[in-house]
């Protein structure tokens, strides 16, 4: 039996969110320590999942990662 999986990502910050840490010269160990600093707990790897589209993200982690980045929820979320 097949399971068909989704070919979309499960979020919508993934690629965003990686071209940005890269433009920016931050690490994903960098991020997770900013991100420990505000109370989210996510490793290298669950960044990784998130940057691939593998892992969803919930409102309330999309809050914690842009104060983290210093960036708007809406850019995060839109680009724009």
């Amino acid at each position: 039996m097949k399971i068909n999986t989704p070919t979309h990502s499960k979020n919508i910050i993934g690629e965003r969110l990686k071209s940005f840490r890269k433009e920016n010269k931050i690490t994903q160990e960098d991020l997770s320590a900013r991100l420990q600093t505000r109370g989210l707990t996510l490793d290298r790897t669950a960044i990784s999942k998130i940057e691939r589209g593998e892992r969803l993200v919930p409102d309330y982690e999309v809050v914690i990662i842009a104060k983290a980045l210093k960036v708007d929820v809406k850019w995060l979320l839109t680009g724009k």
